[in-house]
């Protein structure tokens, strides 16, 4: 089942997908112009997922929020993934920030992926929100994207309440520490490739970088710089695998100006050259 809401004016979209042997998304491929963040409901025993490269268990009864540049892979027999997708255009994290409290933290909030479990209550109005939406795309009036909007926040403020519970320690609990950490996660996803230093980042949110230090410190054992490092390690490996561009090309588009500087650091960092790592991974 595929259910898809198009706005042709706005290009805002939602899609609702269930019950389909196949669930993928390559970003530096066929979905590029496709910029859809996904929350993902396994509703079954768990499964497998590849996630950039990289194979994941997907438990049963547990969420899974993806980001626009993530390229993932269900695997065959995941019949009971539920997947709602959408853009920007018909829903923004960043612009209806405040009004979900902090629904940012599902994609902005935290560096690992998050599998955010469920109980019997929260699997119960997931059910029920999944059998309101799938009446909500047969229902052609003037205000059905604002229901789908409606129910599309509403899910995300469930999530993200799950979520916040599961991963967010209770020494960053506060929306003044919890807003600093995702602005600093989406100030790196939208400058990683030209500012590589904490120190830009700290400016631009009105902190010093030891404060900014002693914050990641409460909230996992990453610091900043290693946030940073991490965000254009994990671009370097989707060119790697995904474009065919060279490792001089890479290294240029992420912001060295030395081609053999950044291949001793992404070797120093994964244990093999860019050429070696994508001869591994191609496939």
């Amino acid at each position: 089942m595929k259910l898809i809401y198009r706005n042709k004016t706005t290009k805002g979209e939602c899609r609702l997908t269930a019950e389909e042997e196949a669930l993928d998304r390559t970003f530096y491929g066929k979905d590029r112009k496709d910029k859809f963040l996904t929350i993902a409901r396994n509703r079954g025993a768990a499964t497998d997922v590849l996630i950039d490269g990289i194979q994941h268990t997907f438990p049963g009864n547990t969420i899974l929020s993806l980001m626009v540049n993530q390229s993932f892979h269900f695997a065959a027999d995941s019949d009971a993934i539920v997947a709602w997708q959408f853009n920007r255009e018909f829903y923004c994290i960043v612009d209806h920030d405040k009004e979900v409290s902090c629904a940012g933290f599902l994609f902005y909030g935290a560096q690992q992926t998050m599998f955010t479990q469920l109980g019997d209550r929260d699997t119960h109005k997931l059910d029920l929100l999944f059998e309101i939406f799938k009446e909500e795309y047969d229902t052609v009036d003037n205000i059905q994207e604002d229901m789908l909007r409606m129910l599309l926040k509403r899910l995300i403020i469930l999530v993200t309440r799950l979520a916040k519970e599961q991963f967010l320690p209770a020494q960053v609990s506060t929306d003044t520490k919890l807003d600093v950490i995702r602005a600093f996660n989406m100030l790196v996803e939208n400058n990683y490739k030209t500012a590589h230093r904490v120190s830009f980042y700290a400016e631009q949110l009105n902190r010093s970088p030891k404060t900014l230090t002693n914050l990641f410190a409460l909230y996992n054992n990453k610091s900043p710089l290693t946030i940073i490092q991490d965000r254009i390690l994990l671009e370097a490996k989707r060119l790697l695998i995904y474009t065919d561009k060279s490792a001089k090309e890479i290294a240029y588009e992420l912001g060295f100006e030395d081609a053999a500087y950044f291949s001793n650091t992404f070797k120093k960092a994964t244990s093999a050259s860019p050429s070696d790592f994508r001869k591994q991974h191609k496939n």
